[in-house]
């Protein structure tokens, strides 16, 4: 197949289903800063194309499985597969007035994943082996600690990961801000001193309130990563936060940046100290080696947000490559829908190289019950395989 045209291979078939999954988190609920949920949606593409398929998802509301019927699958039909970025542009371009951002970008996204893995199970190569690689392990960091957890299953969580050999954990803070101090210190004397310590405000202070907490995280519990102290949005914000801040104590934010431009925003000037990426929401593979390249010359390095079994790969491909966020959410619902999941040894996540493509499998009839949407917009083959 090496030799195969470019144009041989051509989508026969697309199909978009969506998985809700119910948290674990105390009464089925978990909490951040700003947000509380019960449940965490994959809505997974599958593209068909010469014998085989890819897979790609993203995390979103089940509308983004709509958007995906409506808009990309039909877009889709008859084009050839071995040139997906070729394939993006043409979806960033056809979803001009339906929206890039948001449900479009994280569409996208998917479909972008999708199309990657198929090529790459096309070639029979590991999908890392097929992107411009200069690592083949990423370096991870557990995530969890939601604000709504009690102290023991907080340290518990977090310990747990520290004992498995992962050097860097990250709680959630700021909800209810003066409950931190008890949290951190439980968090700290679990974890020992050697362990870094990162927190997540998921935006919900004010600048000043940031900046205050932002000193004694540091100096009180030697914390070293403060993601979205205020609004990703609140750009002067950030660059407050991180001018006037700790030296040691790095702002990070970029998880809720859908296009090229959304990074440009914080790196010119730059507001961030490590940028973030989603490959889920970014615009997929194809998105994250673009803003790979911008955080390059920028001189910042480039943290992959959640998504690991995806991640793992695509951020092989980033040259100033920080390290991936191990997130419980993500990590069980890909445990639960998917074989060939990733775990840690040593604190990194080493792509499989025996495993076409991302090397997942979905695990249908695990995933039947959490089912809330099913679409086989193009071609007959979805239909009979699934």
């Amino acid at each position: 197949m090496a030799g195969a045209g470019r144009n041989e291979y051509r989508v026969d078939a697309v199909d978009v289903h969506a998985f809700e999954v119910p948290t674990d988190g105390p009464g089925g609920r978990e909490q951040d800063g700003t947000l509380e949920w019960d449940s965490t949606t994959m809505v997974l593409v599958r593209v068909h194309a010469g014998g085989s398929t890819g897979l790609g998802y993203t995390y979103g509301d089940v509308s983004v499985a709509s958007f995906v019927t409506s808009q990309l699958a039909p877009l889709l039909e008859g084009r050839g597969v071995l040139a997906p970025p070729a394939l993006w542009q043409l979806m960033g371009t056809h979803i001009r007035n339906a929206g890039r951002p948001g449900v479009g970008a994280m569409a996208r996204s998917a479909v972008d994943v999708a199309l990657w893995d198929l090529k790459a199970r096309l070639l029979g190569l590991p999908l890392v082996h097929l992107l411009p690689a200069p690592h083949d392990r990423v370096p991870v960091y557990g995530s969890g600690g939601f604000t709504n957890y009690p102290l023991d299953r907080l340290t518990e969580q977090l310990a747990g990961w520290a004992d498995q050999g992962i050097p860097r954990l990250k709680l959630k803070t700021s909800r209810e801000p003066e409950r931190d101090p008890r949290r951190l210190t439980a968090v700290r004397e679990a974890i020992g001193d050697e362990v870094e310590l990162f927190t997540d405000a998921n935006g919900a202070l004010s600048r000043k309130e940031a900046l205050y907490w932002a000193r004694r995280f540091h100096e009180e519990w030697d914390v070293r990563w403060f993601e979205e102290p205020v609004g990703s949005a609140d750009l002067e914000g950030l660059r407050l936060l991180r001018d006037r801040g700790p030296e040691r104590l790095e702002i990070a934010a970029g998880e809720y940046a859908f296009t090229a431009q959304d990074f440009v925003n914080l790196v010119e000037p730059p507001a961030v100290d490590c940028l973030q990426a989603d490959v889920t929401r970014c615009g997929g593979i194809t998105g994250v080696l673009e803003i790979a390249g911008l955080a390059a010359a920028r001189h910042l390095d480039l943290s992959a947000h959640c998504a690991p079994a995806v991640s793992a790969h695509a951020f092989c491909a980033v040259r100033r490559l920080r390290h991936l966020e191990y997130f419980h959410d993500h990590t069980r619902v890909e445990e639960l829908l998917f074989d060939g999941t990733l775990s840690p040894v040593g604190g990194v996540l080493r792509p499989d190289p025996t495993r076409p493509g991302l090397g997942l499998d979905v695990k249908w009839a695990d995933a039947e019950r959490f089912r809330v949407y099913e679409a086989h917009p193009v071609g007959s083959r979805a239909r009979e395989e699934g």
